[in-house]
């Protein structure tokens, strides 16, 4: 029979609100038979919360309880469960309910009813979620998994408890919320549809002041830098031009109108780095402010002025990140601070990388109170490789609350399939309701339930892993691979290791088929780090890596994994693509080992790259971090010597697309061939065409000669776009092509 509290959380209980006499605990079903009613005030949240209550209730015992909407005339008796704000309360609780805040609630048994009361929002149904989990056995895991006890009768403990959320906004990310409302409120969180007027969140500008409307006309409109204006998809805007703003403001004038019901707005700049708007006026007022989030909190203080009534959030992200000297935002100002420079292996306020940011952030908290910060919290280039960043959650929330952020974002991207996708979610949003829970204990209870008898094998892989990356003094980033890693947590001797664990996890579950299909599914990111890094590697096991390969298809098919990475590329083109460009041709490439003569060097760090990546017979993936030669605001091209004159009827070179590197296909491809390396012939020549998805792409350049040709020298031209054009966020400044293998047969 489930009757009381674990002992733990009843002597909590006493230690923070006082012993509450056991007399006053309430029984909801005893043997099967309805004991309380559910009255609920007529409030659709409160509606909600109650049947909630009852869909568990029901679960747990088998039986409805009576479920009524609270009028002018309505009293309660003995045992009934009062839900919202339309009861008389005691004068001991009446005094409490001055303590809530948005989405709190108060529970109590006082009086022999159990009262759910709200701090206002969704304080209800939070009140019934905490209710069901600390006091009637109830968890919720994911999509639709939960586990709850079975008894023909249900006690409420007494008890009298009053929750505040740490911040009053809270978001991340799961694959389950939209299709599984119950785990959405489950976990306490919010969506920005619910907040956000017409769903004008984050990187609104040109959504604003479309630049396929004003563009061509006002180009005064938008940034000025490089010596001219940029008006484009992803231009920012010039904030000090004063029909920006009358025109923003009667377009937000039309939104709030059009949304009654919500009163807040993200007036922010678009996405992409270093194109802020330099004419003589925004650079005076930024220069005045000591930072280029001047001119954009002059602005958005001007635009506020106008409707006190509503909300503004904007970005302090990329180079607004910096908080102004001087102007402070309005109080209806909300600043949404961004980390996404930072690296991850330990917390903001350990790492090099952090130190800026949590410069920023104490700045910004000095001057508002009304601070939203947005935290990343995985590999957005491979979702499905691990990222043991479970260690700095906690220390980084209790950062942001310290420093006066009332709204957090914890963007984990929880695709299915992605590193630990439920858990990540399941751990932060009790971190962002509560950052002083013990994170630790959090972990383990989801772990043991949600992975059966698998738990503690899992709980010493992550922690293993986490181990392995502080002492490889390796950086762990949002754009990371699994190939940068091979020589530190991947390596070899450890992935022995990880794979032992998970084996160890599946042979205690093996009888259990729900709990062994989640261990399979967690293990997808070893499977794919195992790929990933094989194709980086010239000595391998054909028959081991194919045997792995349609394993991991099989997996991913079985699991409906969607994606590997937020540029949604599907993991089962990625094993068709592995086969067709990672596993041995059969034809021998006459280019491999061939020695390569650049004609133009490449950029950066690429020009002490080893040539011969060109033609090393590796193909390189999707993150650039081997294999590829880049070339960045500029052309390119090389020479490549077979050694001797050789005949051959095809020439390909590989090209990569990452519009979220800044990386574009070129535009234009030449090959020629010489047999003395010094007086060339034309072969062909490919103009490419422009490529605006944002998929990952590889894209081999192949000319098919109409008859075989020798030579020994085969030379390569590349003309590079060189500038990101008006649609992509980079607009204006210089972009990247690279180059990996060649191929001549």
């Amino acid at each position: 029979m489930i009757r009381s509290i674990p002992k733990s959380r009843t002597l909590l209980a006493a230690l923070c609100l006082g012993v509450v006499p056991m007399e006053a605990q309430v029984t909801l079903v005893k043997k099967g038979k309805a004991q309380s009613r559910i009255i609920v005030a007529d409030t659709p949240t409160d509606r909600q919360a109650g049947e909630l209550l009852n869909f568990f209730t029901e679960k747990i015992t088998g039986t409805r309880l009576p479920l009524t909407v609270a009028d002018a005339s309505f009293s309660h008796r003995k045992g009934d469960v009062l839900i919202g704000n339309a009861q008389h309360l005691p004068a001991s609780l009446e005094t409490r309910t001055g303590e809530l805040t948005e989405d709190g609630f108060l529970l109590s048994t006082e009086g022999d009813v159990l009262r759910i009361v709200s701090g206002g929002d969704k304080g209800s149904i939070y009140g019934v979620v905490n209710l069901l989990e600390q006091y009637c056995g109830v968890d919720y895991w994911g999509e639709n998994e939960y586990a709850c006890p079975t008894d023909e009768t249900l006690t409420v403990p007494a008890l009298t408890v009053l929750e505040n959320p740490a911040f009053r906004y809270r978001q991340s990310q799961f694959y389950g919320m939209q299709n599984d409302s119950i785990y959405r409120m489950w976990n306490r969180l919010e969506e920005p549809v619910e907040m956000f007027a017409g769903g004008y969140w984050v990187h609104t500008f040109d959504r604003l002041l479309p630049s396929d409307v004003y563009g061509e006309s006002h180009p005064e409109y938008y940034s000025y830098f490089k010596g001219k204006r940029h008006p484009g998809k992803a231009s920012q805007w010039c904030l000090t031009n004063p029909d920006v703003l009358e025109i923003v403001s009667a377009r937000v004038d039309s939104i709030f109108r059009a949304n009654p019901g919500l009163n807040m707005i993200s007036v922010s700049q678009n996405d992409g780095n270093y194109t802020n708007c330099t004419c003589a006026s925004c650079k005076a007022l930024d220069e005045e402010e000591g930072a280029l989030s001047g001119s954009l909190i002059h602005f958005m203080n001007r635009l506020a002025e106008r409707f006190p009534d509503k909300e503004f959030s904007t970005l302090a992200y990329l180079y607004t990140m910096k908080a102004p000297k001087n102007v402070k935002p309005l109080p209806n100002v909300s600043v949404m601070l961004c980390d996404i420079d930072c690296d991850r292996e330990v917390s903001l306020t350990e790492n090099a990388s952090g130190r800026e940011f949590v410069e920023a952030l104490e700045s910004w908290g000095k001057i508002t109170k009304n601070l939203f910060v947005w935290d990343y919290g995985i590999n957005f280039d491979n979702y499905v490789a691990p990222f043991p960043n479970f260690h700095i959650l906690q220390d980084n929330i209790r950062l942001f609350k310290k420093n006066n952020t009332s709204m957090h974002f914890s963007q984990i991207a929880g695709s299915k399939g992605g590193d630990f996708a439920e858990l990540r979610t399941y751990l932060v949003s009790r971190l962002m309701w509560n950052p002083e829970v013990n994170a630790d204990s959090v972990m383990q209870h989801f772990l043991n339930g949600y992975y059966g008898d698998a738990g503690p094998a899992l709980y010493r892989y992550l922690r293993t892993m986490e181990g392995a990356l502080i002492g490889s003094g390796q950086r762990l980033w949002i754009y990371d691979s699994p190939v940068s890693h091979k020589t530190g947590m991947l390596k070899p001797e450890l992935m022995s290791r990880y794979n032992r664990l998970f084996d160890e996890a599946e042979t205690l579950v093996a009888d259990h088929e729900t709990f062994l299909n989640r261990v399979r599914k967690a293990r997808l990111p070893i499977m794919y780090s195992e790929l990933e890094i094989a194709r980086t590697e010239n000595e391998k096991d054909l028959n081991d890596i194919a045997a792995k390969l349609n394993l991991f298809e099989e997996r991913v098919r079985q699991f409906d994994v969607p994606t590997l990475n937020e540029r949604n590329n599907s993991p089962l083109e990625y094993c068709d693509l592995y086969r067709r460009r990672y596993m041995p041709r059969a034809e021998k490439n006459l280019a491999e080992g061939a020695a390569v003569t650049y004609l133009n060097d490449p950029t950066g760090r690429y020009v002490h790259s080893d040539p011969t990546a060109l033609t090393d017979g590796l193909y390189g993936g999707s993150t650039f971090v081997e294999s590829w030669i880049g070339w960045e605001g500029c052309d390119g091209g090389f020479v490549l010597d077979l050694g001797e004159a050789k005949d051959f009827s095809s020439i390909e070179t590989d090209f990569l697309h990452q519009l979220g590197a800044w990386i574009l296909f070129p535009t234009r491809v030449v090959y020629s061939v010489s047999d003395n390396g010094a007086d060339f012939r034309h072969v062909e020549t490919h103009d490419l065409e422009e490529d605006r998805s944002v998929q990952v792409k590889f894209k081999g350049v192949k000319s098919e000669l109409t008859k075989p040709e020798r030579a020994r020298y085969i030379k390569v031209d590349v003309t590079g776009t060189k500038t990101c054009p008006t649609w992509h966020y980079g607009v204006g400044h210089p972009c990247w092509f690279f180059i990996d293998e060649v191929t001549v047969l």
